[in-house]
C-alpha cells in the first residue's frame, strides 16, 4: 500500500539524512551561523550565556517581570530564561481569544483567500525546515532542552517538514507535552489555523524554546503575528486562563491525570492525546529475529523511553522463548550510552521512582530482572531527573493478570522501562483480556505474519494506531498516518486531514431551498 510504502521511505530518508549530518556536527555546528530569524545561537546556550523565551500575545513578543529558569538536563546548569505570565497578566490573553469570532478567522464561506495564505506559509516553511542550516538548527535545539540522540531528534524535523509540504499549495488553546517540543505542538498548531481558528498556544516551559523559534520561522514565512498567541505559565494559572477566557475547544496532550481534570473544568469541550500503556504481541511466527528484536530495542528505550508511544510491554508467545530474542534485545540496550544520547536524562521521572517501581514488581511471584535496572553512572545529570539503564523486567502473565497486580505491572513509566511477558499457545484469551484491561489505547504492534493470528488479535483490540505483520513496531509514526487513541470520544488525533477536522472543526449543514415552487401550489391544510 502507498501509506506503508511511504512509511518505511521517510523513516529510512530521515535516519540517512541524520547520520550525515552526525557525521560531521562535531566539526561543522559551531562554524554555523543562526538562522536568520533565529534569536538564539543553539552551540552558545550555557548556564554563562542563558537563552531566554517570551510570549506572544496580539501581535506582539513580551517579556515578564517574573522569569523562570530551566535546568540543562545534562549539567544542571540553568541555562534559559523563561518570561511567566502571571494570573495579573492573563487579560490581554483573554481579550485576544474573545475577539476571535465562533466563525472563525476564515471558513469556506468567508476570506476564503486565507486557504492560499496558509498553503504558502507551510509550503515556505517546509522549504525553510529543508535546508541543512535550519534543519540542525531545530535539531540541536531539541537535543538541548529534550536530550535525545541526533537520528530521533532529526526524525522530528523530518516529519514536521513532510506534514507541511503535504499542506502547501491550497489544501487546507492548545497545550503540548516535553518529549517531542517540534512535531506534536507544530502539527496540531497548523491544523488549528488551517481550519481558521484562533489557538493560544502552551508548550512545557522546559522545551517551549522550540516552538518559540518556529513561530519565529512561520511569521518569516507570512503567518500574521496576530493569528497565534504564545504563553509561557505554570499548569494553575494556564488552567484559569482557560476558564476565563472559555475556549471553544481545547487540545491537551500529557498526563491522564490532568486530562481528566480539564475533561471536567471545560464541561467536555476538550480533545485528549493523555497516556500511553503501549503493547506489542509477538506471535508464534518465530523469524527476522535480529530485525524484531532491533525494532523492540528501539521502541522502548528510543528517546529513553519518553515516548507516548513507547512500548510499555512485551506479550511474547512461546515460540521465541528458544530464540535469541531476549539476549539479542539485551545486547541492543547495552550498546545505549550516555555520549551520543541513546540513551540520556528523563525529564518526568527520577531514577528513585524507577527504581521503586521495579522493585515493587520485582515482589511479584515469578517476576525477574531481564536486564538493567541499575542507575547511569559518571555523569552530571541533575537528580530532579531520571537517569537509568535501559530496564525490563519479567512478569508471569498470570500473575500480571490478578487483580492486585495488574495496575502496578501496567502502570506507565515515562522512561527506559519495559515489562515481558510469555504466553502459551492457548493463553491468548488471557493476553487479549490484558490488553482489554488496559485504559489507554494509542499504539500497539502485532508482530506476525499469521493471517489468522492478526485478523483475531486486531479483531479483538482497539488502539488506535496499530502496526501489524512481521515488521510492526510501536513509535515512529510518520506524517501521514493517522496518529491517536482509541475508544475513547474526546481522543485527539494528529497528522491527516480527517485528524485536523475532527480536532480542530465541528460538522456544519447548510441546505439551500431557492425554489421555484410549483405554479399550481397552494397553502395545503394544516399539518
Amino acid at each position: 500500500m502507498y501509506r506503508l510504502g511511504l512509511c518505511r521511505e521517510v523513516r529510512t530518508k530521515a535516519q540517512a539524512t541524520a547520520l550525515i549530518w552526525l557525521s560531521s556536527y562535531s566539526n561543522r555546528s559551531r562554524s554555523l551561523h543562526s538562522p536568520s530569524f533565529a534569536t538564539v545561537a543553539v552551540e552558545d546556550i550555557s548556564g554563562s550565556q542563558p537563552a531566554e523565551v517570551h510570549n506572544l500575545v496580539q501581535g506582539h513578543w513580551k517579556g515578564s517581570s517574573s522569569w523562570s529558569t530551566i535546568l540543562d538536563p545534562l549539567n544542571g546548569e540553568l541555562f534559559i530564561k523563561v518570561a511567566d505570565v502571571l494570573e495579573t497578566g492573563l487579560k490581554p490573553y483573554v481579550e485576544s481569544l474573545s475577539k476571535c469570532p465562533k466563525y472563525g478567522l476564515h471558513n469556506p464561506l468567508r476570506a476564503q483567500e486565507r486557504y492560499i495564505m496558509f498553503g504558502d506559509i507551510s509550503a515556505k516553511a517546509a522549504h525553510k525546515l529543508s535546508l541543512p542550516e535550519v534543519s540542525n538548527f531545530f535539531t540541536r535545539l531539541i537535543q538541548r532542552v529534550s536530550p535525545k540522540s541526533y537520528q530521533q531528534a532529526y526524525a522530528e524535523v523530518f516529519v514536521s517538514q513532510k506534514f507541511l509540504e503535504n499542506f502547501s499549495g491550497d489544501q487546507v488553546a492548545l497545550v503540548t507535552p516535553f518529549n517531542f517540543p517540534l512535531e506534536i505542538p507544530l502539527l496540531q498548531l497548523m491544523g488549528a489555523l488551517y481550519m481558521g481558528n484562533k489557538p493560544t498556544l502552551k508548550v512545557d516551559t522546559k522545551v517551549s524554546i522550540v516552538m518559540e523559534q518556529m513561530l519565529r520561522l512561520l511569521h518569516d514565512c507570512g503567518l500574521p503575528m496576530e493569528d497565534v498567541d504564545f504563553i509561557n505559565t505554570d499548569g494553575l494559572t494556564m488552567n484559569k486562563l482557560l476558564l476565563e477566557a472559555n475556549p471553544r475547544m481545547t487540545l491537551f496532550t500529557g498526563s491522564s491525570r490532568v486530562a481528566e481534570k480539564l475533561a471536567v473544568d471545560l464541561k467536555g469541550r476538550v480533545k485528549l492525546e493523555d497516556a500511553g500503556f503501549d503493547w506489542k504481541i509477538l506471535g508464534p511466527d518465530v523469524q527476522q529475529v535480529d530485525y524484531v528484536a532491533w525494532v523492540c530495542d528501539q521502541d522502548a528505550y528510543a528517546c529513553s523511553g519518553q515516548k507516548c508511544s513507547a512500548q510499555s510491554i512485551l506479550f511474547m508467545h512461546e515460540n521465541w522463548k528458544s530464540s535469541e530474542l531476549l539476549p539479542k534485545m539485551k545486547s541492543l540496550s547495552e550498546r545505549r550510552k550516555l555520549e551520543d544520547l541513546t540513551i540520556g536524562p528523563v525529564l518526568t521521572v527520577t531514577t528513585a521512582s524507577m527504581l521503586e517501581h521495579m522493585y515493587s514488581l520485582l515482589e511479584i511471584p515469578g517476576s525477574k530482572l531481564l536486564f538493567g535496572g541499575e542507575a547511569l553512572q559518571n555523569h552530571s545529570i541533575p537528580k530532579i531527573y531520571g537517569a537509568m539503564k535501559p530496564t525490563a523486567v519479567f512478569i508471569p502473565l498470570d500473575e500480571m493478570l490478578k487483580d492486585n497486580n495488574f495496575n502496578l505491572v501496567t502502570k506507565e513509566i515515562f522512561g527506559p522501562f519495559q515489562i515481558v511477558t510469555e504466553y502459551k499457545q492457548d493463553q491468548l484469551e488471557m493476553v487479549l483480556d490484558a490488553c482489554e484491561r488496559m485504559h489507554a489505547h494509542l499504539t500497539s504492534a502485532v508482530v506476525s505474519n499469521d493471517i489468522l493470528f492478526l485478523q483475531e488479535v486486531l479483531g479483538r483490540s482497539v488502539n488506535g494506531t496499530t502496526y501489524a505483520g512481521i515488521r510492526a513496531r510501536t513509535t515512529g509514526a510518520p506524517q501521514n498516518h493517522w496518529f491517536g487513541p482509541a475508544g475513547d470520544p474526546r481522543g485527539a488525533g494528529i497528522g491527516t486531514p480527517e485528524a485536523i477536522k475532527l480536532v480542530w472543526s465541528c460538522h456544519r449543514e447548510i441546505i439551500y431551498d431557492m425554489g421555484p415552487l410549483p405554479e399550481d401550489w397552494e397553502v395545503p391544510p394544516s399539518t
